[in-house]
């Protein structure tokens, strides 16, 4: 099973972030991809993803602007039911592009 390291960002970093974070973990589950999760607040996105130690963030909440590093993918059509095939076809995309880099790496 693949496992990848997601941020899971919202404006309080705990409540919403949970919620994007354990539906993710299903989702990806089914496709059998493991995900774990750590929740943070915007103005704690860019040190924690500097960190080397996640694959991308998720997020429902405008992150400030800033050169994160990693992909990142807006969770709020995820979150409101709305837009959640688009974001789980993102996530699989940003998926196959890491997995395409580590395999040639």
């Amino acid at each position: 099973m693949r496992r990848f390291s997601v941020l899971s960002v919202c404006g309080s970093g705990t409540v919403t972030s949970s919620m994007i974070a354990e539906k993710l973990k299903d989702a990806m589950a089914e496709r059998g991809i493991k995900i774990t999760a750590t929740e943070a607040k915007p103005t704690e996105a860019l040190n924690l993803a500097i960190s080397g130690k996640f694959d991308f963030i998720t997020h429902t909440s405008p992150l400030p602007p800033a050169p994160y590093g990693i992909p990142t993918i807006n969770a709020v059509g995820f979150l409101t039911g709305f837009g959640e095939e688009e974001f789980l076809d993102e996530v699989m995309r940003v998926i196959q592009e890491l997995t395409s880099k580590l395999e040639e790496g």
